[in-house]
């Protein structure tokens, strides 16, 4: 690792605001994934500021009838709380599917959101990585890409978001609550707060410079099946190759959001009236526009097949 100073934060305005007056600096809390990326260096903030005693780890009831779960609740607390198995299974199972029981007794839930690709070409510094050094080109593209993304992709940029966590949370119309460095909050819909690579793929998510995640707000519950089906090369501590999250009501309505196959979660909502139609139409609308590799176009039967098993089980 690079020398760096460290400092810990007495409240997220102050967290924020000393993020956005310290060039390089970045939050930590569990450091499952800043801290690999600091040891490769490629990550090399000058500063890093510890949030964990901000008191953003509880999961609290809304007045709207949700729940508001704190930026710094692990993930095993999240996956175990009784009102998410209850009312937001696909969230619990999709946690569970993540990573490995020591990591979520360490990881958080916006650490979740902000880990950053497992493509092997940004970890790998002696290729060049539009993510790492913007400008310098992907070295994905014309490689390896059997685990690349095959939806929303550009010329810069052909990684998939990571997170199992993010796939539910997109399915379930999350919200992400922030803090600035003036004080002032906002919400962003999960629709909106992972970016698409375009010609910028280091621009992940919507957060501006300092902006620091407080929580994440689930809406009411609506009931309905919830599943979350992970298809990957081992059973454990594998990131995706394809992902479907799902909750379908009893008269076969519902939503579908997938993971594996782009820079962020995949949601279309125009295909999910497709649902009562089978696994068959509401991939076709899907995958619309998808962009394959010899390497990797296996994904578009895979999402199919699964989003067809994920249905059939929670239609018995």
């Amino acid at each position: 690792m690079k020398p760096f100073s460290y400092e810990r934060a007495r409240t997220p305005k102050d967290a924020a605001a000393i993020a956005a007056r310290t060039p390089g600096a970045k939050f930590i809390a569990g450091g499952t994934n800043l801290l690999d990326l600091m040891k490769l260096q490629i990550e090399t903030p000058g500063h890093l500021i510890d949030v964990n005693g901000l008191a953003l780890d509880k999961i609290e009831a809304t007045p709207a009838g949700g729940l508001r779960i704190g930026a710094l609740v692990r993930n095993t607390d999240m996956a175990a709380d009784r009102r998410v198995r209850r009312d937001y299974g696909v969230l619990s199972r999709a946690l569970l599917a993540g990573a490995s029981g020591q990591l979520r007794n360490k990881a958080t839930t916006a650490g979740n959101l902000l880990q950053r690709t497992r493509c092997p070409y940004f970890y790998d510094t002696n290729m060049p990585c539009n993510k790492r050094n913007p400008g310098a080109g992907c070295s994905a593209i014309g490689g390896a890409t059997r685990a690349q993304a095959v939806l929303g992709t550009s010329d810069a940029c052909i990684a998939t978001h990571p997170s199992d966590m993010a796939i539910a949370l997109g399915v379930l119309d999350a919200t992400v609550e922030t803090v600035a460095p003036d004080g002032a909050t906002r919400s962003i819909a999960m629709a909106d707060f992972h970016r698409l690579p375009g010609s910028t793929p280091h621009l992940e998510t919507a957060l501006a410079p300092g902006e620091l995640i407080t929580a994440v707000t689930l809406p009411r519950p609506i009931g309905g099946t919830h599943g979350y089906h992970k298809v990957r090369d081992r059973a454990s501590y594998a990131f995706a190759l394809v992902s479907v999250a799902t909750i379908v009501q009893p008269d076969g309505s519902g939503r579908v959001a997938l993971g594996g196959v782009a820079h962020r979660p995949w949601r279309v909502e125009a295909a999910e009236s497709q649902m009562p139609r089978g696994a068959k139409a509401v991939s076709e609308a899907l995958l619309a526009g998808a962009k394959t590799t010899p390497d990797n176009a296996f994904k578009l039967t895979l999402v199919e097949r699964t989003l067809g098993a994920a249905l059939a089980q929670a239609r018995a």
